[in-house]
């Protein structure tokens, strides 16, 4: 049986994050992702790397959205999966611009992340990467976030701050308008 082609492409974010003991901060200069990696059990897939930016998702422009959309819509031709790894903060931003400017892909195109870095000990990094590889091979075409056991299509997916989690609302028809 042959190997699925997934495509990772890192961004950055929490999930990546390391903390720089010189200046006391956490930083997004060096990823963990293959350090991620080396510890799953992946032997139905070949794994390829696109590290595409560092960048905390606050720190994200409308141009850093648009070419992490244009670089996940070139993997999906050429993958049986995409992969995004990216901060959480803004997210569903590049959810929505990829909605929005590839429509459904070929393949499914997952983005993940961490609510707290790969270094804690108290991290969601691994579930939600774990997740994620899973997802991609399962999920129909789309765009969609993977994370605490949760599977949600773009468009109309946003960050609940208050339960540190995506969520996809349901409209309320009491307040809706008719």
């Amino acid at each position: 049986m042959a190997k699925k082609r997934i495509c990772i492409i890192s961004t950055g974010g929490t999930i990546e994050k390391t903390y720089d003991a010189l200046r006391g901060i956490l930083t997004n200069e060096v990823s963990v992702l293959d350090v991620m990696l080396a510890g799953l059990e992946h032997p139905g897939l070949e794994i390829a790397r696109v590290p595409l930016m560092k960048k905390d998702s606050l720190d994200m422009t409308a141009a850093d959205h648009a070419l992490i959309a244009k670089t996940a819509g070139a993997m999906a031709e050429s993958f049986d999966g995409v992969v995004v790894v990216h901060g959480t903060d803004r997210l569903t931003v590049t959810g929505e611009k990829m909605a929005a400017d590839l429509g459904t892909p070929r393949v499914p195109i997952v983005l993940t992340g961490a609510m707290r870095p790969y270094e804690m000990r108290a991290t969601d990094a691994h579930q939600n990467l774990t997740e994620a590889l899973l997802g991609v091979q399962l999920l129909e075409p789309g765009v969609w976030v993977v994370m605490h056991c949760s599977a949600l299509r773009f468009p109309g997916v946003v960050k609940d701050y208050e339960r540190g989690r995506f969520v996809k609302p349901v409209e309320d028809p009491a307040t809706t308008a008719v």
